[in-house]
Order: C-alpha cells, then structure tokens, then sequence
C-alpha cells in the first residue's frame, strides 16, 4: 500500500483546524520543596551516590542493605564520600507521601519515629531515592518526587540529573473531578461500586466516610478510575469526556468531507507513545494524543466508530502501567462481544510498538470491512453516548434484539421476587441513578434498564432480600429505555376514614410480625388504620376508660 500522501496532506489539514477544548484555567496543586533526600538501600551505594547530590540542602541515609563490595579499594573510597552524611541502620516501618511531603517511620530505639524528625528536625523529607533490592513503594505509578533505582546505573545517573531540579515550587493538573451526587459507591451505609478503587495503579483512590476521594498528589492521571466508573461519577478534566467526544466527531466529520475515507482513530499517550507517531503514518491514521491512553472509554471508541472510524486502535506502551492494560483488555473484549452481536467486526484493537511500526496487516484486514454512514446524535453522558452508539451500529448491520448476559459488567437488570416485596422502597432512596423510581401517589415501583449500573446498593438496602442482579447488554432499544413496572398493588385504606396509608402486602406483613403480640393483641385493628386515626383511637380508648393504661 502507498504512503497516500492525499490523505496525509488531508489529515494534516484537518487536525490543524481541530483542537480539543480545554479549561483556559485548569485547577491544580502545588508540591513545594526544599531540597531534603533521603536515600535508602546499600550502605555503599547510597553513600556513593549521596557525594554526587551534594548541592542538595540535605541528604540522608537510611542504611537497609549488607555492602555489595568487601574491596578495600571500593571501601576507602565509599568511606570518602559523603563524609558528612549521616547514616541510620533502623528497620523502615512505613514510607508514604509525595514530592515535598514524605514521611517515613523507622524503628528507633525500639519505638516507630518519624526518620526526618531525627535526622532533620523537619517534618517530613522531599526526595527519596530508593536503591534497595526491591522498591520500598510497592505501585506500579510511583509518587512524584520517589526515585527507585535499584542498581541499575542508568536509572542512578537519569535520577541524580533529575533530583536537583525538584527544589521549588511545581503545580500540576487536577486531572479528575468526582460528583458524589451520581457515585454508586455507598449510599445510606451500605457499599454498592468499587469499580474505580479496583483498578488505580496510584492508589491514589480511597473510599473515605464512605464517599470517594481522590489525592491530586499522587495522581498521576492515568484515566482507569473515570474509564472504569459506570455513572460519570469521575470524570476526566484534561480534557472533559463532552470535550474529547466533541474532538472525535468533528475530526473524522471533517476527515470524510475531505477525502470520503473512513479513517482509523489512533490513541496514544502523551509521552512514550507520541515519540512513535511521525510522519509515516499512514494517511487516513489520525492520532489522538491524551494524557494516558485510558482516558478514553468504551464510549468513546465506540462513538467514534458511530461517528464514521473503521476502526479504533489504541498504542499500548512499556510506559503503560500492568493495571491499564489488564482494564483495557477486558474493556476491549467487551466492546467487541457487543460489535460481534450486532454483526460488527472486531473494530477496537490494543496495539503495541511493533504493530504500530508495520500498521498495514491491520489495516488491510479493515480496509475490507463495510463503512458506516456517519451518524447525528450529540453526547450527553457517558452512558447515554454508549447505548447510541451501539444502537445506531446495531441499526447498521444485524438490528438484533438479543439479550446478551455478561458478568461482571455495569449494564443490566434489577429483577425482584413480587410475593415478597411490600413497596418498602428502600431499593429506590439508594438507587443512584434513578434507575428504580417508586409510583408517587400509587404503590408501584418502576425500572429502567438503560440507567441501571449494577452497582448492587438496591440488593443490599432490600429488607425483604427479594431483588437480584442481571447483568447483561440488552440490544432491545425499546425495552431498555422503557419503564418497567416491577411491582404494582392498590393502596391499603384506613379502616377508619377510608385514606390510603401504605400498600396492601406491608399491612399484611405487619399484622403477620407483631399482631399476635401481646402488646397489640387487644388493640389489633390500629394496624389497619392510618397514624392520625390511630392516634385518635387511642385517646379515645382513654377517655373512656381512663385507667386502662394503668393495668
């Protein structure tokens, strides 16, 4: 296949007069240093490598490791260096933190105490350099500001270049923003989600006084929680899901009135994956740079292929951490079992380097796939911008209705046992969707599939343990948006003056649990009628005998 120059003269066109919307003022943190590094590892090797960050306000060492060399040559001058560096031999209990605010706790005399209040009288150190065995910080995204090398000479001479830079001040992004008004993962007490504490490689993510919070500091914004949150709950700021989805329709709109080819969407990472895209690309590949390639979910990839793709691939790098790549490919899976379904080929594809360095077998094989009419639907949330998605590709080719009954996926249906339910409607005060609603006036409780995510929080709040969870992708249209009514009954009327107080079967339930008590043995009926005329009754059950209380 020829490098189609038209297409890359098109493409270049095209991406100059199409920008991402972005916040003129992003919100951001500041991490602030003075310069204090504490290394840990090998006696010797942290002395070395302390003598060549002697331009630091401090430098202090946390000996956790026998010395790898016995030369005396090496030993005389491991001895030189440093001489004024104090060494510490105390067993490392805990180091937690960021750039500017690391502390670490040691064993100390036999008692935990913070190594920086010993060593510095400061709170806390700003650098650490790390040459242990094993990484003291076990993450596969490590807090800004910690260095581990092990003793790996390259990393060693790479981190000593860029620890004295880090003294100052330094903002970055607020790269996710959290809406606790639509987050399923706890309501009224009881934990439903925990989709987006599953899968940061940052464990920047903590479920604190039940609400989800995010740490700016240690978040490196690598997009799984907003990719994996089903309710737009996390949502990504740099840039926006609305902004990112507006970008990918007007860049392929605007690729198709050009040339009238479907062109392929490439995402890639701002770092490691934008140093392999060039020029040679091929012409109707257009990249699509984020900050981490998980920044864009399923509602994306599958928007853009609405929009008119042919296909979406995603450049997965060394750079991407094991988490990601292990979401993506499940998410991926799931995206093409629903294109499969509906007569779709196998559209989205995680590339690595090698494919993207010979992309035409890729490309080849889609070139033979049916192009898809661009459709016309504008992205309100995430969920509603999935389901269009897959509607108008189902449209497309197979119109299928099938149920397709997955696990472990946040689409699906709330089933419930009728005989058992009283319309209690505990399952709606904590469904965070209103995917469950209650009648109003009537007894009756509603759903709809479409808003439902599974979250679980209306299984666990049932009193009555009559509802069950169905995931599934229900390729209905109808059926999914429509509102289902699960239960139905006419209103128990007050015995007394004829209002409706509450449903038939919670009346029968409570004359069932406590009407053979002895405590309402005698007074039976004020059960069956409402709170005021039940009051009434009472008052006048002492008026006449005012002393029946009493015995």
């Amino acid at each position: 296949m020829s490098a189609q120059p038209e297409l890359v003269r098109a493409r270049g066109e095209v991406q100059g007069q199409t920008r991402i919307l972005q916040n003129l003022i992003p919100p951001t943190v500041s991490y602030s240093t003075e310069g204090n590094v504490l290394l840990i590892g090998p006696e010797d090797l942290t002395r070395l490598a302390a003598a060549k960050l002697q331009q630091m306000a401090s430098c202090v060492i946390l000996a956790n490791g026998a010395i790898t060399n016995q030369d005396e040559t090496y030993l005389e001058q491991v001895m030189e260096a440093a001489p004024d560096v104090e060494s510490y031999y105390g067993k490392l209990l805990a180091i937690k933190g960021f750039l500017g605010q690391f502390q670490v706790s040691v064993d100390h005399n036999g008692q935990p105490a913070e190594l920086s209040k010993v060593a510095l009288r400061k709170a806390h150190f700003d650098i650490v350099l790390d040459l242990s065995n094993e990484p003291c910080i076990q993450l596969e995204m490590l807090p800004p500001g910690y260095f581990y090398v092990g003793e790996d000479s390259d990393k060693l001479a790479t981190a000593v270049e860029e620890i004295p830079l880090l003294v100052g001040q330094f903002d970055k992004p607020r790269y996710v923003k959290v809406n606790s008004d639509i987050c399923a993962h706890n309501r009224n007490g009881l934990n439903g989600c925990n989709r987006c504490l599953n899968f940061c490689p940052a464990d920047a993510i903590q479920s604190i006084e039940q609400k989800i919070e995010i740490d700016p500091y240690l978040c490196h914004g690598a997009g799984s929680c907003t990719n994996a949150c089903p309710t737009g709950a996390l949502s990504y700021d740099l840039p926006t899901p609305q902004s990112l989805h507006s970008y990918l329709n007007k860049l392929i709109s605007r690729f198709l009135e050009k040339t009238s080819v479907a062109p392929v969407i490439l995402f890639h990472d701002a770092s490691q994956g934008a140093e392999l895209i060039n020029d040679s690309l091929p012409g109707h590949v257009l990249p699509v740079e984020l900050e981490e390639i998980a920044v864009a979910g399923i509602d994306h990839w599958m928007a853009a292929l609405a929009w008119g793709a042919q296909q979406v691939l995603v450049l997965n790098t060394l750079a991407t951490a094991p988490t990601l790549t292990q979401m993506l490919n499940g998410e991926m899976a799931l995206a093409n079992t629903v294109l499969e379904q509906i007569g779709q080929p196998a559209r989205i594809q995680l590339i690595d380097e090698k494919a993207l360095a010979d992309l035409w077998p890729i490309l080849e094989e889609s070139s033979a796939w049916a192009t898809t009419a661009p459709a016309e639907f504008s992205v309100t949330t995430k969920r509603a911008a999935f389901y269009q998605a897959v509607d108008y590709l189902n449209e497309q080719a197979a119109n299928t209705k099938d149920e397709l009954a997955l696990s472990n996926i946040p689409y699906g249906e709330v089933q419930i046992k009728e005989a058992g339910c009283t319309l209690c409607m505990s399952c709606v005060a904590t469904c965070p969707t209103q995917a469950l609603q209650d009648g109003g006036d009537t007894p009756a409780l509603y759903f709809t599939e479409q808003d439902c995510v599974q979250c679980g929080l209306c299984e666990a709040a049932c009193p009555e343990k009559v509802i069950s969870l169905a995931p599934r992708i229900n390729l209905d249209k109808e059926s999914r948006q429509a509102r289902k009514t699960l239960k139905e009954e006419v209103p128990f009327e007050c015995i007394r003056c004829g209002a409706p107080f509450a449903t038939q079967s919670m009346v029968h339930r409570m004359l069932e649990m406590v009407g053979t008590h002895s405590a309402f043995s005698a007074n039976i009926e004020r059960l069956k009628m409402c709170g005021d005329c039940r009051v009434k009754d009472m008052f006048e059950d002492i008026l006449q005998d005012p002393e029946k209380q009493l015995r």
